[in-house]
């Protein structure tokens, strides 16, 4: 897809749009000099390459990569309009982009008739999530892995909610002893499964979760943020069977965060928040005085805590559902390189002498570390933090990785070999969720172990 030329589309579709209103003159205030334009974008232009390359699989970092191309088109002829979906009165054309592609996110994730929208961001989210939580159980506490991502212990604060940190197994998964314990106290309102944690990918046993959660009387909000997308290949032989189960347990949850600008292509910032009960409107109702007027269909901006919320996103992920449906040939091909890859390097580092694999991936996200001598957690730390630094600062062939800092209790738990003279030790981390990874990773391979042996 030749993205210079959809552009070029957009901003000529925008214009004959424009073209059919009454011609006005444009008030000079708005007026710029075409040289003091062409500098500052040039500057612009210039500071953009201090970015890191999210792009090129030589980034194997963080849960970064670039929008794809028809979701940038996309995004642009609509950001033109720049509609604003808080109300129909201000996207009534992306406002119902919005709810188809919902509708589509639901589906994937097996929910029939769910509420839901699009957020912007995926904290934002689990702050909604987390609302309706305290809503619902009021007086009740909320329960979430100690892998969960730091957002549910902010927004719970923000929210005036309880929390509980339930420790992990060794996988780095939410114990279900630990669980049933916490639940035994009927203090717990809702218990938060991640499907997809930052760190290292782990999914937590959703259908083990939702069945204890009912037998006293809490609810399951799942934070699939980044592996919600995973559910296309929940039934693939490419996905572990417990990981399979625990995505398609989803469907029985009573709510479900996304983010499409992780694996659904999008550019940020585009979350999603889905209930599995459509009476979780009642939790939203407001009054606005000055809006909600051009149509007596529900408006977006009523069941959302947002306002003001950009039409553009919404109109990006929905041309991007057209060309890659959510479907395992559609999007679903695009999870699967990065599945594989993550298989594949997986292999290749339980064969190496100079690197060791932390623990097995159960989505595209590999953890693995330098092997030292002594086997020490502080020469570990070391070695890792290099890494790090000389594949960054490489100019002919850099290598862009990121480090998890993991406790030593965890860390000898899996590698018992290992010496823990610290109390914790960073690990290697890379998230392969470029589909260029795949083709891309024996050179990925080679650079890693190059510098692991340098670092030695």
């Amino acid at each position: 897809m030749e993205l210079k030329r959809w552009l070029e589309r957009g901003v000529d579709a925008f214009e004959a749009w424009a073209d059919t209103y009454e011609e006005y003159a444009a008030h000079p205030a708005t007026a710029v000099d075409e040289d003091a334009c062409a500098a500052g974008f040039d500057e612009l232009v210039a500071r953009l390459h201090g970015s890191y390359p999210f792009f090129h699989p030589c980034y194997a970092g963080q849960m970064l990569k670039p929008p794809h191309p028809a979701a940038v088109a996309g995004y642009l002829a609509a950001m033109l309009v720049n509609p604003n979906n808080h109300a129909l009165d201000g996207g009534p054309a992306t406002s119902v982009m919005e709810e188809e592609a919902v509708r589509q996110l639901a589906a994937m994730m097996g929910l029939e008739d769910p509420l839901g929208h699009l957020t912007s961001s995926g904290t934002i989210a689990n702050l909604e999530a987390l609302f309706v939580a305290r809503e619902s159980r009021p007086g009740r506490s909320v329960a979430v892995s100690a892998e969960g991502h730091y957002t549910h212990a902010r927004m719970c604060h923000l929210l005036g909610l309880r929390v509980h940190r339930v420790p992990v197994d060794d996988r780095g998964r939410m114990d279900l002893s630990a669980l049933e314990s916490l639940l035994a106290t009927g203090d717990v309102g809702t218990v938060v499964a991640t499907t997809g944690t930052t760190a290292l990918g782990a999914v937590d046993p959703v259908h083990r979760i939702v069945p204890l959660a009912r037998r006293h009387g809490a609810r399951v909000h799942v934070d699939a943020a980044y592996g919600g997308f995973f559910a296309l290949l929940a039934d693939d032989p490419l996905m572990d069977g417990a990981t399979g189960r625990a995505l398609r347990a989803v469907a029985h949850c009573d709510s479900v965060v996304v983010d499409p600008h992780k694996h659904g292509l999008q550019p940020y910032g585009c979350g999603a928040v889905l209930f599995a009960d459509p009476e979780t409107a009642r939790f939203y109702r407001h009054d606005s005085p000055y809006t909600y007027f051009t149509s007596d269909r529900p408006h977006l901006g009523e069941i959302s805590l947002e306002c003001s919320r950009s039409g553009a996103a919404a109109a990006a992920l929905w041309l991007t559902l057209r060309l890659l449906p959510l479907t395992r040939r559609g999007l679903g091909g695009v999870l699967a390189a990065g599945r594989r890859a993550a298989l594949r390097w997986a292999g290749l580092i339980g064969g190496s002498e100079l690197l060791g694999l932390y623990q097995p991936p159960e989505l595209d996200i590999v953890t693995y570390f330098p092997r030292t001598e002594p086997a020490a957690l502080s020469r570990i730390d070391t070695a890792s933090r290099e890494i790090l630094r000389q594949g960054m600062e490489d100019g002919r062939n850099p290598v862009f990785l990121s480090v998890a800092r993991v406790g030593a209790d965890a860390f000898t738990g899996r590698h018992s070999s290992v010496v823990p003279d610290l109390d914790h030790t960073r690990i290697l981390r890379s998230v392969l969720m470029k589909p260029e990874s795949e083709p891309y990773l024996d050179t990925l391979h080679h650079r890693v172990e190059d510098l692991a042996k340098a670092a030695r």
